[in-house]
């Protein structure tokens, strides 16, 4: 049940609290999410360019890093090409196995010691003469073979200042050297070798765990690359082709994988270096405050949807008040609530103008009340005056008959009835009787109405509870009908009439039955009854008939009330007035 009331406060199409909640909810709901996207996409291109940065930077420092190594071999290689130790010793015809060979060997050694002294980062610098004398330091092992390999071929051939070749095979390292020229020939070269570790430390760039780093030279040979790549070299080679045009940075999906692909390229060596970062491992860390952000805004939203039913049901506290005090009015209570509205605002003075209102309809109420009051008044006493003629004629012509019949006692009972009538209807101006005084007045009518027909008329008056007596009725609200049953009923009957009345209690009202077994009526005739525009229905007694009795109690008690026929021809006729329980004898 109270699920229910909070679901017709919030329903918007029955209150204007549920417009207002509604209304005030979807814009926090659409503020909220577009905060939040904004907050995350945000976030997400932050993450983006800070490791693009990142990784970018680390490129950068590796590629100087590597590069001021690089120009100090280039220093080295100067200084060893232009030592006279080396180059008497390339220039020298002495054999292997000779002494002057051995005393040369240690003193290019020496030198080449004292070269590359303190430097970790080389782990071998060799001396090759064409004419196949190989000196060497540092590892692994060099012999005259070498002078066949396509490193050779390579160096020889070059005709720059200083060449890098990366080495492949059990010695995964970077080959960097230079020809030793004399007269304008060359008669060997230089080499130095960079220590692979090293070169693994200049490029352990990883943003994330699962990051991939490749160096390509200008032949598309690797440098350097992961031991956790699973992209292949054909990949990577036309990957790194693309890079030339599309620029430093751009995201890409291989294998049906995103990354984030970062691109620079030395200009010191000519290498290219390819970072390839997975968009999942990247955002991984925005999912998670997504997650945080998204449970935040339900949070946040549910906080302001309690906060939002709190506050448009203190805006519209006043209203449902105002609306209360309205449906108290429209049941017919002219007395307002308690509660006053005492805002400023609108609704405020909707208040005010409508206290005035009902104010000055309970004025004009009570103005139409007393009108009312006089006007049945009025009604009354003209009835009354009309009443006194009519009557005593019909009953002087009564007494006139009996008298010249014979002067029997029954003349003393019809005039003691007519005494006892003319005094309850002539002389009491109250609008209401008990019912007991009402019954008394009925008695007197029938004793005198009995005398006019041959044939007795029997009144039979049954009491179901004799307090019903002291209730209060509307003036000759039974005697009308019973003269109806008698003069349109019995009177017309062809056998002995008889007349019933009932009084009870049923449903809290106080019902009068006056039932006869005259011919009965037909519903056209009923309908006569109640409708001026068929017909004269007043009896001949009184001026009053059915439908005056029955106007009377429902405009002073409503519908609900009032006179209710039921008849059969040549059977019977009941009339029922219902009427209020209004105990007391006070008038109104």
């Amino acid at each position: 049940m109270k699920f229910f009331s909070v679901k017709k406060l919030i329903s918007p199409t029955r209150s204007i609290q549920g417009k207002i909640f509604v209304a005030f909810s979807l814009v926090t709901l659409l503020g909220i999410v577009a905060v939040t996207s904004i907050v995350y996409l945000y976030m997400r291109e932050t993450v983006k360019n800070n490791a693009f940065s990142s990784v970018l930077d680390s490129i950068r420092q590796a590629d100087e890093s590597l590069n001021i190594r690089l120009e100090e071999i280039d220093h080295l290689n100067t200084v060893v090409i232009t030592n006279k130790t080396v180059l008497d010793t390339l220039l020298s015809t002495t054999e292997e196995a000779s002494y002057e060979w051995f005393q040369e060997q240690k003193r290019i050694e020496e030198f080449m010691s004292a070269v590359i002294a303190y430097k970790g980062y080389i782990s071998r610098i060799a001396v090759i003469g064409l004419n196949e004398k190989v000196f060497f330091v540092g590892s692994p092992w060099l012999d005259k073979n070498v002078i066949k390999t396509p490193m050779m071929d390579y160096l020889k051939q070059s005709s720059s200042r200083h060449v890098y070749f990366h080495q492949t095979g059990s010695n995964d390292s970077i080959v960097t050297g230079r020809q030793i020229r004399y007269n304008r020939e060359a008669i060997g070269v230089v080499l130095f070798d960079l220590n692979s570790e090293f070169i693994k430390k200049i490029y352990d760039v990883k943003p994330t765990p699962d990051s991939m780093l490749f160096v390509v030279d200008e032949n598309n040979e690797f440098i350097y690359q992961p031991n956790n790549s699973s992209l292949e070299r054909k990949t990577i080679i036309r990957l790194n082709q693309e890079m030339v045009g599309l620029g430093a940075t751009v995201e890409k999906v291989i294998d049906q994988k995103s990354y984030l692909v970062i691109s620079r390229k030395s200009d010191y060596t000519g290498w290219s270096t390819l970072a390839l970062v997975p968009m999942e491992s990247l955002l991984s860390e925005t999912v998670r405050i997504r997650n945080v952000l998204a449970e935040v805004a339900i949070v946040v939203f549910i906080i302001i949807l309690f906060s939002s039913l709190q506050v448009s049901s203190r805006m519209t506290r006043n209203i449902r008040r105002l609306k209360s005090m309205m449906m108290h009015v429209s049941e017919g209570n002219m007395t307002l609530l308690a509660v006053e509205i005492r805002s400023k605002d609108e609704i405020g003075q909707l208040y005010q103008v409508f206290k005035s209102m009902v104010e000055e309809l309970k004025r004009l109420l009570e103005g139409i009340k007393r009108s009312e009051k006089q006007k049945h008044e009025a009604e009354l006493a003209v009835l009354q005056a009309q009443i006194r003629p009519h009557f005593l004629y019909n009953t002087l012509n009564t007494v006139k008959y009996l008298a010249k019949l014979n002067g029997v006692p029954n003349i003393e009972e019809v005039s003691e009835s007519l005494i006892e009538l003319m005094r309850g209807v002539l002389g009491n101006s109250n609008e209401f009787l008990t019912l007991q005084e009402e019954l008394h007045y009925v008695r007197s009518y029938v004793n005198i109405e009995k005398y006019k027909y041959v044939e007795p008329i029997d009144v039979h008056i049954e009491i179901e509870n004799e307090q019903l007596l002291q209730y209060r009725v509307l003036k000759l609200m039974l005697q009308p009908i019973v003269e109806n049953a008698i003069i349109h009923g019995i009177a017309s009957a062809e056998h002995g009439g008889l007349v019933w009345i009932r009084v009870y209690e049923e449903q809290k009202e106080l019902r009068l039955e006056v039932r006869d077994n005259g011919k009965g009526m037909s519903n056209e005739q009923i309908e006569a009854l109640f409708d001026m525009n068929k017909g004269e229905t007043y009896t001949r007694f009184s001026g009053m008939g059915v439908r005056n009795v029955h106007e009377r109690i429902v405009r002073l008690y409503g519908e609900p009330y009032g006179v209710f026929v039921n008849s059969e021809p040549e059977k019977y006729t009941k009339v029922e007035i219902r009427f209020p329980l209004l105990p007391g004898t006070e008038s109104v």
